[in-house]
């Protein structure tokens, strides 16, 4: 990585589908980190605040090792699916319907740049 400092935080089963995270970790990504926290405290959408906090504990990880805070900016963010719950749905005349309980793991990388 030529000698760029990276900090990573993560959070992982969040109890959100990945698909509708993904719709709000694709605003910040490459985004300065100041930037993207505006962008996610504004954002009405649930997966904001999980990702808000996420994004928060990077800067923080930055923090502790003396970086440049005006620097940073979110070089990775990701969101892979996690294990789901099957749920059942009862129907009509004795039927059952699937319920899937998805889960997501939010991965936030920070670096100077």
């Amino acid at each position: 990585m030529n000698g760029e400092r990276v900090w990573i935080a993560s959070h992982r089963f969040a109890r959100i589908a990945p698909r509708k995270a993904r719709l709000i970790v694709d605003l910040i990504r490459g985004r300065r980190c100041d930037e993207a926290m505006e962008q996610l405290r504004f954002n009405n959408r649930r997966a904001a605040s999980l990702i808000r906090l996420v994004l928060k504990s990077a800067m923080v990880n930055a923090d502790e090792q003396e970086a440049d805070m005006g620097r940073l900016f979110v070089k990775v963010a990701r969101v892979d699916g996690g294990p789901y719950q099957r749920r059942w749905r009862p129907k009509d005349r004795g039927r059952v319907h699937p319920i899937a309980k998805r889960t997501s793991h939010i991965v936030l990388t920070v670096a100077e740049g």
